[in-house]
């Protein structure tokens, strides 16, 4: 039996290390690539697309619509002839744009990420600790609007921004996102779990409802927080289609839209930026592996 379960653990361990090792391939590849030179870059990615002439800026339409994809394999390349830090050079001090388009996304997500929490917070409280057929309705409406997809719901947004007189400013992406009810969701299923006797002994000892909110839901809940957190700031991070859709000024536009259109003449860039813009979201996860692991694995109760 004892050997069964060794060979059963090993194969286990050895699958999971070649999903691992599948999953990270692309990340690997973007941050290898990314310490070559312009011109092995090129050499090796530089013929991906045939018959487009290189150029600077944005691919139009035109541009895309001309392209034709070669029918011979890419050698894919991990190891560097020469490690070189060009490409970050070039990135951090002779191309502004990129940093811009890395300040917007800033400004973008962290208004979002702070206040959506704040908002779920309080929305969660109230759904937790108040009972009534209105409330539960409500709860469900917020369950159906999580469903939905956002390309769903992106020609009222775009409607009510019109409306607003928000379209082209960050208002019209920051607003929606701060009242998203994905962090609801998830901090009322939890907080629906924190046993009644810690609130009828917080009673007895004269607690009102700001000291319950503050002092028993928040310390209790602070593992699924940082969950939710690390989960929006990642969702938000990658958003390409409101920015899109919303902002019609492309010096507005985050990273991440900026990432998702650029041309064959900057394929080096392109490896650069990716891997700076990966970095907050590694360093986050790394940071907050631990609170991450907690929320989720306690998902369904409470520490004992």
């Amino acid at each position: 039996m004892r050997r069964k379960k060794f060979i059963a653990r090993l194969f286990g361990t050895i699958l999971a290390a070649v999903f691992a090792l599948v999953f990270l391939y692309p990340t690997i590849v973007t941050f290898a690539n990314s310490f070559m030179s312009s011109t092995e870059i090129m050499a090796h990615y530089g013929m991906v697309f045939k018959g487009q002439e290189e150029t600077s800026g944005w691919w139009s339409y035109e541009q895309q619509k001309d392209t034709t994809y070669k029918s011979d394999k890419v050698e894919i390349k991990i190891r560097p002839s020469r490690v070189t830090l060009s490409q970050y050079a070039s990135v951090l001090f002779k191309s502004p744009e990129y940093l811009f388009k890395f300040w917007n996304s800033v400004k973008l997500v962290i208004p979002i990420l702070i206040f959506q929490i704040l908002v779920a917070l309080g929305a969660s409280y109230s759904f937790a600790r108040f009972k009534g057929r209105l409330k539960e309705i409500m709860f469900f409406v917020y369950i159906i609007l999580m469903l939905m997809p956002y390309q769903v719901t992106l020609v009222p947004n775009f409607m009510v921004a019109n409306w607003m007189g928000t379209l082209n400013t960050y208002w019209s992406i920051i607003l929606p996102g701060i009242f998203s009810p994905f962090s609801v969701f998830i901090l009322t299923k939890y907080m629906r779990r924190i046993p009644s006797s810690y609130v009828e002994a917080a009673k007895m000892d004269g607690a009102n409802e700001w000291n319950i909110f503050t002092k028993i839901y928040i310390p209790l809940c602070k593992g699924v927080i940082v969950s939710v957190a690390i989960l929006v700031f990642i969702d938000y991070w990658n958003m390409v289609e409101q920015p899109l859709i919303m902002l019609s000024d492309v010096d507005k536009h985050p990273l991440s839209v900026f990432l998702a259109q650029i041309n064959q003449g900057e394929v080096g860039l392109a490896f650069a930026v990716a891997s700076i813009y990966m970095i907050p979201c590694i360093l986050l996860f790394l940071y907050s592996e631990e609170y991450l692991i907690d929320g989720i694995t306690y998902a369904g109760g409470l520490k004992g």
